[in-house]
């Protein structure tokens, strides 16, 4: 496990350095007080006083106190100079290091640089796995077995991505963890619990990230309804930019996707005519390699704002390619496979400036998701396949990720 947030309060706490990531920057100036003491007993005084104030300041943060005394960590895994960065709050995908055709490596996922960045932001979603309901619920409410729910809504009148504090926004417990040698691995678990957000049902929730094979990163989503039955739809809401982040724009990227159909989704980004479209003769075909930005200006991702946020229909069934992208200048290039019957794209169109890692920027069109998944808002269209867990049942989602370059 790697160190993130205050390493001097780290060195001084040893296992109990959690606390600190889960502040805001810039560190509790107490704390920064605390340390600078120069007795060892007054140290660990003026230490305890502090952590008592920045505790207390985590409990009056509200949803996210709960998990306030949880360990929350940065985990490495590497197999040779190809590696991952996972943490287990949000069970979230902070980077992917791999070499371009020259051999020079870059991080080539968009993110923060601490964990009470990570903690911070409530609107972009960078790198978690959203759940559990991810994408959007319209007006937050379905009926299920004749019972009306209402979720909590985050989305203006709609839910996105599990609610206000989905499990994105809470600290995974790490189940297993093997950093280097043959097959790299992590498990995270999190247990929702009954009433989450608005959702019946206890549900145990586990995600696995994984290095099978060279420059190949391997994702299980798994869930079992434990008690009721319930609704259950994961994605992984990871930016890419195979330039590296913060290297500009990804219009220039080649993009196929193994999709010949899209749902009609409404200025909400919510389908809620139903309705399923070929993709041919519309900005939305990619079944041949196309630069993302060769047709975007022709696309609403919502409201009035240009660029790619829509549902496509993968092709076929089971573990099947779905995309395969491109950026000829590094030479990097990443395919993806997975088991999911459909696959959001999204253009980072709302990216404005944002503060990231390393000190980069990222501008609107700096990253692109894939997020496979089950059909949005499935709860409240019958027409789509269910994604309804009945007591016993689990919910099964599996990703690859293929790198070249």
């Amino acid at each position: 496990m790697l160190g993130d947030g205050c390493p001097s309060l780290a060195a001084e706490l040893g296992s109990h350095a959690c606390l600190p990531r889960l502040l805001p920057s810039p560190p509790c100036p107490v704390l920064l007080q605390a340390i600078a003491g120069r007795r060892a007993m007054a140290r660990r005084r003026e230490l305890l006083l502090a952590l008592m104030v920045c505790v207390a300041a985590m409990a009056a943060t509200g949803a996210d106190a709960a998990d306030a005394r949880k360990m929350v960590g940065v985990y490495e895994l590497k197999k040779g100079d190809f590696s991952v960065k996972v943490t287990n709050w949000g069970a979230r995908l902070m980077s992917v290091v791999f070499p371009d055709s020259k051999g020079n490596l870059a991080d080539v996922v968009l993110g923060r640089d601490t964990i009470a960045e990570y903690v911070n932001d409530t609107s972009y979603y960078f790198g978690p796995i959203t759940g559990r309901i991810a994408q959007r619920v319209a007006r937050g409410r379905f009926v299920l077995d004749g019972k009306v729910y209402h979720m909590y809504r985050n989305d203006g009148r709609n839910t996105i991505h599990g609610g206000g504090r989905g499990f994105s926004r809470s600290i995974w417990t790490v189940t297993e963890y093997v950093g280097g040698g043959d097959a790299p691995s992590i498990t995270f678990y999190y247990r929702s619990f009954d009433g989450e957000q608005g959702l019946p049902g206890n549900v145990d929730a586990y995600v696995t990230y994984r290095m099978p094979a060279p420059y190949t990163l391997a994702l299980h989503m798994n869930a079992t309804a434990l008690d009721k039955a319930t609704p259950v739809n994961f994605l992984l809401h990871a930016y890419w930019n195979l330039g590296g982040h913060g290297s500009g724009d990804v219009l220039g990227h080649a993009l196929r996707l193994h999709a010949s159909r899209y749902a009609v989704l409404d200025e909400e980004l919510l389908p809620s005519s139903g309705r399923i479209e070929p993709v041919a003769g519309t900005p939305l075909d990619f079944r041949t390699p196309t630069a993302i930005g060769a047709r975007i200006r022709r696309v609403m991702g919502g409201g009035r704002i240009v660029g790619y946020d829509a549902n496509y229909i993968v092709d076929g069934e089971g573990m099947r390619p779905v995309a395969h992208a491109r950026d000829a200048k590094s030479g990097r290039a990443m395919e993806l496979w997975a088991n999911q019957p459909t696959m959001q794209l999204y253009t980072g169109n709302r990216l404005n400036h944002t503060a990231g890692k390393d000190g980069k920027v990222y501008n609107q069109y700096g990253g692109f998701c894939l997020e496979t998944m089950g059909y949005v808002d499935a709860v409240n269209h019958p027409e789509f396949p269910s994604q309804t867990l009945r007591p016993g049942q689990v919910y099964r989602h599996d990703m690859v990720f293929k790198f070249s370059f």
